[in-house]
């Protein structure tokens, strides 16, 4: 299969993890793995592994496993990684902030280099290592920056028009924290974190989970005497 084809979100998903936990193990010195040992290690499916990294060629040894440092490499590869990527933030409100002050956004590849509002309250001041800009200003500022990455923290209402004014100054890509379904240019892909629903499937494993799906409150927590 070759790395342009079309690949789940769940593998690439995966991808990632393998990522992360190959770097851990390059980081600790160590050469060479196997799937069953990776996957022991880091509480993964040594099948899946196998079968995930079968989609991109042939990359370990029976009997010997996989070579940490050039697997790291070619999923670095794989994922677009081997490159910085920059990303503008649009709304700089308590949410938009944290964002660009998240090093998740600002280590490796990733480094957001613009964060723009409507706010004028908020034009103008420094938020981590950018200056706020007005939102008016996006086509230009992506076009100076060369940023790729879009990042929505607007609210719901807004998120459309938002993303809308993304793709029309040249963004690439878009990560939306809106709780809101966005209608998709077909050339500009989006992915959608809604924190709520995650927080609404960990309520529904809570009231169905250990209870057999009886809704009973767990015992109290004793406290201690004395």
């Amino acid at each position: 299969m070759s790395d342009s084809a079309e690949v789940s979100s769940l593998t690439l998903n995966r991808l990632s993890v393998y990522l992360r936990c190959l770097r851990r193990l390059r980081e600790g010195g160590e050469r060479r793995i196997s799937s069953q040992e990776l996957a022991r290690r880091f509480h993964l499916s040594a099948s899946q592994i196998r079968k995930d990294l079968a989609q991109f060629g042939e990359f370990g040894i029976r009997g010997v496993g996989y070579d940490v440092a050039s697997l790291a490499e070619r999923l670095t590869e794989l994922l677009g990684l081997g490159r910085e990527h920059r990303i503008v933030v649009v709304g700089m409100g308590n949410l938009g902030s944290a964002l660009v002050r998240f090093p998740g956004f600002n280590e490796g590849p990733f480094r957001v280099v613009a964060g723009v509002d409507t706010d004028r309250t908020k034009v103008g001041r420094r938020v981590g290592g950018i200056q706020v800009r007005d939102a008016a200003e996006l086509t230009g500022i992506v076009a100076d920056t060369g940023a790729e990455i879009g990042v929505l923290a607007v609210p719901a209402e807004s998120a459309q028009e938002n993303y809308e004014a993304l793709v029309a100054a040249g963004i690439r890509s878009v990560l939306n924290f809106a709780p809101v379904r966005l209608e998709l240019d077909p050339a500009v892909p989006a992915k959608s974190v809604d924190l709520r629903i995650h927080l609404e499937e960990l309520t529904y494993t809570l009231r169905n989970g250990s209870s057999g799906g009886s809704g009973a409150k767990p015992p109290p927590i004793r406290k201690r005497r004395g």
